[in-house]
């Protein structure tokens, strides 16, 4: 199995399980946080396959209908998870707001914590290491998908502390919590909206970025300076058109070769999909 699709696999059937154990016992025990906390990790469960098919489709190579590639489909994909997450805390809020308001409260006991607690281990393990691949691949899916891990950790704590509270006599604790999980996925959803949107929009990368891309230009040799460069995501790597000065009385042979390597040298970036060099003759074109 590819590296890449090792996290999604493992959040598709972590997920499974921890949403069964929360469903159950919140079910069981009519428990809004444990059952809010299980239907977020199914929808976790969605979102990885959504995951798995953007993958698998931004992959392709490029074709006649998509000459540039698949890779906006990656990002497209991660804006439509964050739209179902955002629903996903709508729902959630809602049934807490309607607890509160309606005065109902539950028995919390040791079963309940303890598998709110295997969550908040499990969830780490999971975020940690689809964040590692993330990064080291370069996938938006698998670290949004990683953050969706934490997010669902950090909601587990307040799942943990809402119910410890109300076992302890406060009253509301339980819907409470679930009011913080609802609030923890509309901060990601809408973290995860907005990234995209740039992916998809064509934003242009950071000046660091762009400076980087420039050094390695300028670090061929005859490569005399460096002027109009753009560059876009085109999902989440970037299309570079850069123009290169050369000095006069080079053949078009040597001009040639000085361009490929600088392409070269600038596609080696990580972030770098492709580079469109133009060759400008120092004092004769621009």
């Amino acid at each position: 199995m590819e590296e890449i699709y090792r996290p999604i696999w493992l959040s598709i059937i972590g997920n499974v399980l921890l949403a069964l154990l929360k469903l159950a016992a919140g079910f069981a025990y009519s428990s809004i946080a444990l059952i809010s906390d299980g239907v977020h990790s199914l929808s976790d469960v969605l979102t990885s396959v959504m995951g798995y098919a953007g993958i698998r489709i931004s992959s392709k190579p490029p074709d006649r209908s998509h000459p540039f590639g698949h890779s906006r489909f990656e990002p497209l994909v991660a804006f439509i998870i964050g739209e179902a997450l955002l629903l996903v805390a709508y729902e959630i809020g809602r049934d807490a707001i309607y607890r509160i308001h309606h005065g109902d409260t539950v028995e919390v006991n040791s079963l309940m914590l303890g598998v709110t607690l295997l969550s908040i281990l499990s969830k780490e393990v999971m975020f940690r290491y689809s964040l590692h691949v993330g990064r080291k691949l370069n996938s938006q899916i698998l670290t949004v998908d990683a953050y969706h891990h934490r997010s669902d950790a950090l909601s587990s704590v307040a799942v943990l502390v809402g119910l410890g509270a109300q076992k302890l006599g406060f009253r509301h604790g339980d819907s409470l919590a679930g009011l913080v999980v609802a609030a923890f996925l509309v901060k990601v959803s809408l973290d995860v909206i907005l990234r995209n949107v740039d992916y998809l929009t064509g934003r242009a990368p950071s000046f660091e970025v762009c400076e980087g891309i420039k050094a390695a230009a300028m670090g061929v040799r005859n490569v005399l300076g460096v002027h109009d460069l753009r560059a876009h995501y085109v999902g989440n790597r970037l299309h570079v058109e850069l123009h290169i000065e050369v000095p006069p009385g080079l053949s078009l042979k040597e001009a040639h070769d000085i361009s490929e390597e600088v392409k070269k040298r600038v596609e080696e970036i990580p972030e770098v999909e492709a580079a469109f060099v133009h060759v400008d003759i120092r004092g004769v074109t621009r």
